[in-house]
């Protein structure tokens, strides 16, 4: 089951046979060996590539299970639990994992020496055995019920501009007097382009439109920071900007949807220690109030639309 496992994970019977210091004969014979004591086809192969059959897919979740408890009960006789080390595979999000956990990673790998970490930035949901991950961290309004998840921050959006275009086209007023503004429409949510918020009067929706639509939070906040728009951004993106007066909030009354930052690991009864640390760590530095939600506090930063911008009445900007 190790060695189906690692064929699997390594997508290669060499690249198995290397980890598991084996010859690339042995990894195969065994794994047709499972195969025929099975009576099924766990994987197809052609001469350039192998890939799960949908019984397969099956299969190697339970033997992903059987070899992380396997391993968890070795670690744990061997000492490992109390002194975190080996490789931790994790994914984060791109915008989150480059912004905020790379340059946390210094702190952690100094005080665990011994611990190695192979981060994958990319914004899809991975699966964590088929795919070999320790760890996944998600921003997500519930994360899977099959895993268990640690909170590890609250998200909150920000609506905000810079205020150079504040100036130029006055600041709405109302949810609906955003219709009559230019807003950097970030893509990936789909093609719906109705931002929703809740206010002391209830829930408030509007349909933006503009000139920019993006596919990259990044560029969306570049955007924005050029003067292009109003854009609704996460706080963790944008906080430093809000809190050096380079954006401004607007519409504070207003909050948009707030969803949560996790880390989901897959449930064992012993948890590694290279898990726990790692996830106890970034529970510590993040925490239920995050340093990018500490706005300034500032005449300008709390009323956005001090100062000399035009009027909403003036606001034509579409």
């Amino acid at each position: 089951m190790e060695i189906f496992a690692r064929v699997v994970e390594a997508r290669s019977f060499s690249g198995a046979a290397r980890r598991l210091n084996m010859s690339a004969s042995v990894v195969s014979k065994s794994v047709t060996r499972i195969e025929r004591s099975l009576g099924v086809r766990l994987l197809n192969r052609t001469t350039r590539s192998i890939s799960l059959t949908e019984i397969g897919r099956e299969f190697y979740a339970r033997c992903a299970h059987i070899v992380a408890a396997a391993e968890d009960a070795e670690a744990m006789t061997a000492g490992m639990q109390s002194a975190p080390r080996g490789t931790l595979k994790v994914n984060v999000p791109v915008s989150f994992g480059v912004l905020h956990i790379v340059p946390a990673l210094a702190e952690l790998l100094a005080v665990y020496p011994e611990l190695h970490v192979d981060m994958t930035l990319n914004d899809r949901e991975v699966q964590l055995a088929e795919e070999g991950y320790d760890v996944a961290v998600m921003i997500a309004a519930e994360p899977r019920a099959t895993l268990v998840a640690r909170k590890l921050a609250p998200i909150r959006q920000a609506l905000c501009a810079a205020p150079v275009y504040l100036r130029r086209h006055g600041t709405p007023a109302s949810v609906a007097a955003l219709a009559q503004h230019n807003c950097i429409v970030f893509s990936r949510l789909g093609p719906e382009r109705h931002w929703h918020f809740e206010g002391a009067g209830g829930r408030a929706s509007v349909e933006v439109n503009g000139a920019l639509r993006l596919d990259n939070e990044n560029a969306v906040r570049q955007a924005a920071l050029a003067g292009c728009g109003i854009a609704l951004l996460p706080t963790y993106i944008v906080g430093g900007d809000l809190q050096q007066g380079a954006l401004r909030v607007v519409l504070p009354e207003y909050k948009a949807a707030e969803t949560a930052l996790y880390a989901t690991y897959l449930p064992n009864r012993y948890l590694a220690a290279k898990v726990r640390v790692f996830v106890d760590y970034l529970v510590a530095r993040f925490g239920p109030s995050p340093g990018w939600d500490a706005l300034r506090r500032t005449p300008a930063a709390a009323n956005p639309r001090a100062g000399d911008e035009r009027p909403a009445a003036a606001a034509g900007a579409r």
